[in-house]
Parts: C-alpha cells; sequence; structure tokens
C-alpha cells in the first residue's frame, strides 16, 4: 500500500502544471547582463571636462569668460578656441594657486577656478608687480589688478628681487650679451628688463629677464611708463 502511495505522489508531481511547483529563477530576455556604469561614467565625465590645447567649444568658452572675470585674459580672449593665449591664462591661474604649472585644466584647476578671486596686490600704488614664486605679473592701476599675466623670470632665480622703476623702454632692443632681439623692452635694473618673447615656458627660463608671451606684450608695454614702480619678489 505505501508503494503505491508512492507512485501517485510521484505521478502527480509529474504532472502538476506550472506555477503550481516552485519558482526558479531565470534570466529575463530583456535585462542582460547587469553593468558597472558608474566607474566608466565618471571616467567619461573626468575625461570631457578635461581642457586643454586644441580644445574647443562651449566649456572652453565658460572657461575663458572666468579666466576674463579674474584678470587672466582680456575681454578679447574670449572666443571658444584654447589657444596658446589660453593656455597661458591658465598657466598663470595654477601659478597663483599653488598648482602644478602645466595648462591642462583638470579636477584641482577646475576647483581653483570655482573659488578663485582677482589677485590682490602687494600695493594699491600703480606699477608692476613681479611675483616670482608664481611667475605672474600684475598690472595694478589704483589698488586694483587690471590683469594678471604669466610670465618666466631667471632660470637658478637670477632676476633681482626689490623695489625698481622703469628706466629705459626701447620698442626693438638688442641684447649684446645674449646676441638676441628683445622686443617692447622696458628695463628696471642695470641689464634686466620686461620683455616680449617667443618661448614664456612653464618655469623660470631666461637669463634675468622677465619673459611676456607675444599675445600678452603689448598690453605690459602700453601700460608702463618711465619712472613706474616694479616691484619684484620671490
Amino acid at each position: 500500500m505505501a508503494a503505491i502511495s508512492l507512485v501517485v505522489v510521484l505521478a502527480l508531481s509529474l504532472w502538476a502544471p506550472a506555477g503550481l511547483g516552485p519558482r526558479v529563477a531565470s534570466a529575463s530576455p530583456d535585462a542582460g547582463p547587469r553593468r558597472a556604469s558608474t566607474p566608466v561614467a565618471a571616467s567619461a565625465a573626468a575625461s570631457a571636462s578635461t581642457l586643454r590645447l586644441g580644445s574647443r567649444g562651449v566649456e572652453v568658452l565658460a572657461l575663458q569668460r572666468t579666466l576674463a572675470r579674474l584678470g587672466y585674459l582680456p575681454a578679447g580672449g574670449v572666443d571658444g578656441i584654447f589657444g596658446m593665449r589660453t593656455w597661458h591664462a591658465v598657466v598663470a591661474l595654477q601659478g597663483w594657486s599653488h598648482l602644478q604649472r602645466d595648462g591642462i585644466v583638470g579636477v584641482r584647476t577646475r576647483a581653483a577656478l570655482s573659488r578663485a578671486h582677482r589677485p590682490v596686490p602687494w600695493s594699491h600704488a600703480n606699477g608692476i608687480e613681479i611675483h616670482i614664486a608664481q611667475q605672474v605679473l600684475l598690472l595694478v592701476r589704483a589698488g586694483r589688478v587690471e590683469r594678471a599675466i604669466h610670465v618666466s623670470t631667471g632660470a637658478h632665480g637670477t632676476t633681482p628681487p626689490g623695489h625698481f622703476r622703469i628706466r629705459r623702454r626701447e620698442a626693438m632692443s638688442w641684447s649684446v650679451p645674449f646676441h638676441v632681439w628683445m622686443p617692447l623692452a622696458q628695463y628696471f635694473s642695470g641689464g634686466y628688463a620686461i620683455h616680449e618673447f617667443a618661448s614664456v615656458p612653464a618655469y623660470p627660463a631666461s637669463h634675468g629677464c622677465v619673459r611676456v608671451p607675444e599675445s600678452e606684450a603689448r598690453a605690459v608695454w602700453a601700460f608702463g611708463a618711465i619712472g613706474m614702480r616694479v616691484w619684484t619678489s620671490r
């Protein structure tokens, strides 16, 4: 009798319609494999937000507007194209913010931009200030910084620190010891001058003069005058 009962139970178990037995987890054809999308998306966003030479578009335009508001770019430099002028402006911001000067707008530079203010000068008197540690030149008028410009000072600390005045200005000056033309030169201490130069890297590279990018040299020249103060400090 027990054997007959067992057979009946087994038969009923095999006959039971779908849905009455225990449910078995099955893969939905619409679900597909789960993807760890968060790290990938974050990485893509970080990559998209990095701006550098050659970048274009609305993000560059927003960057340039911020740089212009802070004094690192002139209004005419806002064009949506990340060229050398914008690169120098970014390097100036990085130098003033004590960041690595590489001209690339990544996470740290964006953070610095979000909390940055227009640079504050040493003095309220009209003049030119050269902050050697930051590699930034300030044009100061009536206590306000009109422009903050990336420069390259003397390698190995050869730019003299101190309080000087512009003694001589030459639209095209010839350097006798180094046999090179120095356009828009404004001499402030002996043979040391603020002048235009084709190569203005993100580090001190000159023989002691203050190199100004070609894109900014005319603004510095127009601002300067005989007798104007020039302060430099490490």
